[in-house]
């Protein structure tokens, strides 16, 4: 067979994927992150105006004033708590946005390559159902050798704190305990106890800080960047099998309709 390129990753298209992700990174950025600044004075401004509004129920000789100002110390703290849960939220929900949309991206662009040059649904519906790691393994088909990137460790890293965030509990949340810790909050921040801390914690224990989405939105933008403008048949060796499987179905399927 005569060589020819199976992969291309056009210029212009290449240069919309980057200016898409970053468009989305910066508006979340400047309309939801950066509304959860300043909950500690928000926090303190709750306190007062429950002061505010129940001054007119304060009766100067019946009430002690330190009980008051202690009822609206729980009302400022329990506005902190529930400020800082909804800002964990948001920013795990930004994090997700991207990672979600990359990888419907990447695994659009593998198809729409693929059908330039074979025909078949099996295969399609394969690329689209296969996880991550099996991508991965594509990718790593094309000779490039993406497991090694810093970039590929936070790609890796977002996909399973993004499946912790969705499904709770269970093996993703193990695996985030194991090799990403950075993104669990342990309850106990004393070195000497960190590892007991840490068996202590549970899915709900998610934490994200603006530095990590960040590097989350930089590690997809060094990916696009680094894609292979041309990948040819030629460079493609060590298929995974669930791809060949995929291709041979389809070329089956496609030789009995012929022959028909």
């Amino acid at each position: 067979m005569n060589d020819f390129v199976a992969f291309q990753m056009w210029k212009p298209f290449r240069q919309r994927l980057i200016k898409s992700h970053t468009f989305y990174f910066e508006q979340a950025r400047q309309r939801l992150l950066s509304r959860f600044e300043n909950i500690d004075t928000e926090a303190e401004q709750e306190m007062d105006d429950w002061l505010i509004e129940t001054s007119h129920l304060f009766d100067p000789d019946r009430d002690d004033p330190a009980d008051s100002y202690e009822a609206a110390s729980e009302v400022g703290i329990e506005f902190y708590e529930l400020l800082t849960e909804m800002r964990d939220r948001t920013r795990l929900s930004v994090i997700a946005g991207m990672f979600h949309e990359w990888d419907k991206q990447l695994r659009d662009w593998l198809c729409s390559e693929i059908m330039r040059w074979h025909s078949g649904e099996i295969l399609r519906q394969r690329v689209w159902s296969v996880d991550f790691t099996k991508i991965m393994d594509l990718l790593e088909a094309f000779g490039w050798e993406i497991r090694k990137t810093t970039y590929h460790q936070n790609l890796d890293g977002c996909r399973v704190l993004v499946n912790v965030y969705k499904h709770g509990d269970g093996k993703s949340f193990q695996d985030l305990r194991a090799y990403y810790p950075r993104y669990i909050e342990v309850p106990c921040s004393d070195p000497a106890h960190l590892e007991w801390s840490r068996g202590l914690a549970d899915y709900t224990n998610l934490k994200v800080t603006v530095q990590d989405i960040e590097a989350i939105s930089d590690a997809i933008v060094t990916f696009w960047e680094s894609v292979p403008e041309n990948v040819y048949v030629s460079q493609v060796i060590n298929l995974p099998s669930w791809f060949e499987v995929a291709l041979h179905k389809d070329n089956e399927l496609r030789n009995r309709e012929t022959s028909a």
